[in-house]
């Protein structure tokens, strides 16, 4: 019987053996093939980006069927189930007998594209409580072995990114090559002490991989970096370090980047060189085959990998997925004994969902769940019980309508930027400002808020990010006119800067120039001439048909990241105070405060008020 026992077991390790010495396009013995298509490695990139705070889970549409395996009524998503898929996924990876076409000696990575926060009322509960952050103690359950910084890790200044790294406790290092922290001390330190590097060397199963880390230039449009310096040169960086790397015997080499839009890692592709592969993230697409289970209502917009030809020609995969721990993606890389990428194994790659529900249902990890998710829906659940206002009319926040036109919750936010504008403007010894500009991309509920209560929780929902009220002054009229065509540069096409007004209305002509700005400073290019008659709310013309009337500046009032830029506002520099409130806190207060409690039809109609004209 032993005998026998060996017998097979001999048989199956020389049949595994063989199955690993054929390739994928023939499957010829290795006698008759180039050694160089031969696997000898094989590594699974595991990763997420975009978690930004969906600490609770996602609801789908319903179509699955049967009972969430962990309970609570949002069946996708969150950090517990992710921690135990993710060590499913793990496991699968480095154990038991690799998949037909794999390597016998297998390892794997697991990386985050960044974004692993975000302003909102399940982070305000971090920044109620301190550190450690709940978002952080998620991470480091979940169990990284790096990260790329994102935008939103700056959404509350370089300070409270510092906060993030301290809850880490070091047990991850944040990635990006193109970042200079020297001018933020709280940032600077850790830069020092190796924790927030441009480069790392990933180890598994004895092999070496080398990350590169890059950040988006459009990081101080986007976000709020302070002093922190953005280097837009990715391409000669990133080739750099690759190397490097080289030099240093590693051949193994990936890029984790966080650019905004698949397509900018996919134009980047073509000037690098040294590379294996890209995890792209921070634009939220999602890619899947037709074999992939995606959570209901979710449609892939492309295939899982994408390619793109390096500077060498060879061809390069690029991942990403998108975010709310929603998926987990898996690349599988297959290396022959030079470090080169022989092959992606197709069937292992793709996303993963992240699911309570269904055939693929996982229950969330108990250590988690107590840990960050039980006191972040009792922080949620008391927001939700605090009522602010009453509406009697249902106010108009999703997202593409914020970004092409004027809704009535709009209009809600922008007047209570000026509210809270003139409230401030003695204690701190500015203008009271006359017009209030409030970027689309800022209004995030992506719904419409029904008529009825709306509480403490849903002014977190609509206003989530650190933004402060902030105000403008004295703006020249030719500037602020053109801080309106800002406004309406990509219309009919949805944008953030879409604008949000108070104080003043406006028509515009979209069949002329538009505005272009230089991304990188927001200073203008090409002037707009959208903008056809600009009136404030006391009859003043500003603008009349299509040209800038002379008169006095204007004192505007805005959020601080428009003021500084964001969005590509061409503000010029000019000074702005911020009033010591957010955003949030502004529309909070005035809902209580400005409206007594009370918002009426008459004030705010659906559809809008004529607040901005298309001619």
């Amino acid at each position: 019987m032993k005998s026998l026992k060996k017998h097979r077991l001999r048989a199956a390790v020389t049949a595994a053996l063989a199955g690993s010495l054929l390739v994928s396009t023939g499957g010829a013995p290795a006698s008759a093939t180039n050694l160089s298509k031969i696997p000898t490695f094989t590594l699974s990139v595991l990763f997420t980006n975009d978690m930004e705070s969906a600490l609770l889970g996602v609801e789908g549409d319903g179509t699955d069927e049967g009972p969430i395996v962990d309970g609570g009524d949002r069946p996708y998503g969150s950090p517990s189930r992710a921690k135990t898929l993710m060590n499913k996924l793990r496991k699968e990876a480095t154990t038991g007998w690799p998949k037909p076409g794999q390597a016998l000696w297998r390892g794997e990575v697991t990386v985050s594209g960044g974004d692993n926060f975000l302003a909102g009322p399940e982070f305000s509960a971090s920044l109620e409580n301190g550190v450690p952050f709940y978002d952080a103690l998620a991470i480091k359950e979940i169990g990284y072995d790096a990260s790329a910084v994102g935008n939103h890790e700056f959404d509350f200044g370089p300070e409270v990114f510092g906060e993030f790294i301290e809850s880490l406790g070091g047990s991850l290092d944040y990635v990006s090559a193109n970042l200079d922290v020297s001018g933020e001390p709280s940032l600077d330190a850790y830069a020092k002490d190796g924790t927030l590097v441009t480069s790392k060397v990933l180890r598994s199963s004895g092999q070496r991989i080398g990350m590169i880390g890059l950040t988006t230039p459009e990081l101080p449009a986007l976000s709020s970096p302070r002093n922190v310096t953005v280097d837009g040169n990715l391409a000669g960086i990133a080739n750099g370090l690759a190397d490097d790397f080289k030099k240093r015997g590693i051949n193994k080499v990936i890029v984790v980047s966080h650019l905004q839009d698949i397509d900018n890692e996919l134009a980047l592709v073509p000037q690098l060189s040294g590379i294996d592969a890209v995890v792209g993230a921070g634009g939220g697409e999602i890619l899947a085959n037709d074999k992939d289970r995606l959570i209901p209502g979710d449609e892939a917009e492309r295939g899982f990998p994408l390619y793109a030809d390096d500077a060498t020609g060879k061809s390069i995969p690029v991942v990403t997925t998108t975010g709310d721990y929603k998926y987990i993606g898996r690349l599988v890389l297959n290396f022959n004994f030079r470090g080169e990428v022989v092959s992606v194994d197709k069937r292992q790659t793709g996303p993963v969902r992240v699911s309570g529900v269904g055939p693929d249902a996982v229950h969330g990890d108990h250590s988690v769940r107590a840990q960050v998710e039980k006191p972040v829906a009792e922080h949620l659940a008391t927001l939700s019980e605090t009522v602010v206002a009453t509406s009697e009319v249902a106010l108009n926040g999703v997202r593409n309508d914020v970004r092409t036109k004027e809704t009535n919750l709009g209009n809600l936010v922008a007047d209570s930027l000026l509210h809270a504008g003139k409230e401030q403007a003695d204690e701190y010894g500015v203008a009271p400002p006359q017009v209030a500009i409030q970027n689309g991309g800022g209004l995030r509920n992506d719904s419409v808020l029904p008529a009825g209560d709306i509480s403490a929780l849903n002014t977190y929902d609509v206003a989530p990010f650190s933004n402060f009220v902030a105000v403008v002054p004295d703006v020249p009229r030719d500037v602020l006119r053109q801080l309106l065509e800002r406004g309406v540069a990509a219309s009919p096409a949805a944008s953030g800067a879409f604008m949000q007004l108070g104080g003043v209305s406006v028509s515009y002509d979209p069949s002329k120039q538009a505005q272009v700005v230089d991304e990188g400073t927001s200073t203008v290019v090409t002037p707009g001439e959208r903008i056809q008659d600009v009136t404030l709310a006391d009859g003043t013309e500003i603008v009349k048909d299509g040209a800038v009337v002379e008169g006095a500046p204007i004192s505007v009032v805005t959020n601080d990241f428009s003021a500084r830029g964001g969005d590509g506002y061409p503000f010029e520099e000019l000074p702005f105070t911020p009033v010591g409130m957010t955003y949030q806190q502004a529309l909070e207060q005035y809902l209580t405060d400005g409206l007594s409690g009370s918002v009426s039809s008459e004030q705010y109609p659906e559809g809008g008020s004529g607040r901005i004209v298309v001619r």
